[in-house]
């Protein structure tokens, strides 16, 4: 797994080099190492699971809370390797599905977009375009783990890819081995979790349990061939979410709701072609990378 070696964001850290990874202490966190400007961020090409792996049985979730948006890590706007991202003014309703990975060895005691350091043994992840922080459930949909992380950095960069995870979150939820795993993100209200960490209200959690639309197949054409660029629980979120990309793209786009979700489509296109150019316009744009559906 690659991850972004340098993250160019308009009020983060312009220039901050770090040298050296923070010493694996038990009891201490990772100290932020910075070095002089210029010289190498990393002191590892590649990423690895740490060189001397510990045991996170004991490390407890996060428990959900009101915290004051980091200084740094919320420009309206950012930039990473030419291409523009959008944070969102909000993380009510947020819910997503897509491909998780992970960082670990590489970026351990370095900074992250919060001002934090990264430390790979606790429950943290990155996200493209959520405020920091944020709590998220991520759970994972091969084996039903689920987890609760703190949001406090930014990535993945890889379009196809919607959440990267600590070291020992994808351990504790198992896609450590493999890499990547399918998830389900859900933003955390903290107002309405609990100490169980049963943060999503029960018809909520049914509607996200059932089969998603339908995914677009050989066979739907014509005015069946849509883009989903977001499904959440409260009609707001989807409205703005709609009411920018009108206002960026110009794209013709509609408010479904599904039991209780509302989802964002895109559409209707002719063809899967105009379709696929469409979903590649969105997230050239900053967006998250919508995701084929049939009607």
């Amino acid at each position: 797994m690659k991850r972004l070696a340098t993250v160019t964001l308009a009020s983060v850290f312009l220039g901050a080099c770090v040298t050296a990874p923070a010493p694996d202490s038990d009891k201490e966190p990772p100290a932020v190492n910075q070095g002089a400007p210029g010289s190498d961020r990393y002191s590892l090409q590649q990423d690895t699971a740490p060189h001397a792996p510990r045991d996170i049985s004991g490390v407890q979730e996060p428990v959900p809370k009101h915290e004051p948006l980091s200084r740094y890590g919320n420009p309206e706007t950012y930039s990473v390797w030419g291409k523009t991202y959008r944070v969102l003014p909000s993380a009510d309703g947020y819910v997503e599905e897509g491909k998780a990975s992970w960082y670990g060895q590489k970026f351990h005691g370095h900074r992250t977009s919060s001002g934090e350091a990264f430390d790979m043994y606790q429950f943290t992840a990155a996200h493209r375009s959520l405020p920091l922080p944020t709590y998220v459930r991520v759970t994972n949909l091969d084996n039903g783990k689920s987890l609760v992380v703190r949001v406090n950095d930014r990535g993945p960069f890889h379009s196809e890819r919607i959440i990267d995870l600590s070291w020992a979150a994808a351990v504790r939820l198992g896609i450590d081995q493999a890499g990547t795993g399918r998830v389900r993100v859900e933003a955390i209200n903290p107002a309405s979790s609990s100490p169980q960490g049963n943060t999503v209200p029960t018809a909520v959690r049914a509607a996200l349990d059932s089969p998603p639309p339908a995914p677009a197949t050989a066979a739907a054409t014509g005015d069946d061939l849509y883009l989903q660029a977001g499904a959440f629980q409260d009609r707001s979120s989807a409205e703005r979410l709609q009411q920018a990309l009108q206002a960026q793209l110009g794209m013709v786009t509609e408010i479904r709701q599904q039991a209780s979700l509302f989802r964002v489509w895109i559409g209707p296109y002719g063809d899967d072609g105009q379709r696929q150019q469409a979903r590649q316009l969105v997230a050239d744009a900053g967006f998250d990378r919508p995701m084929p559906v049939s009607y």
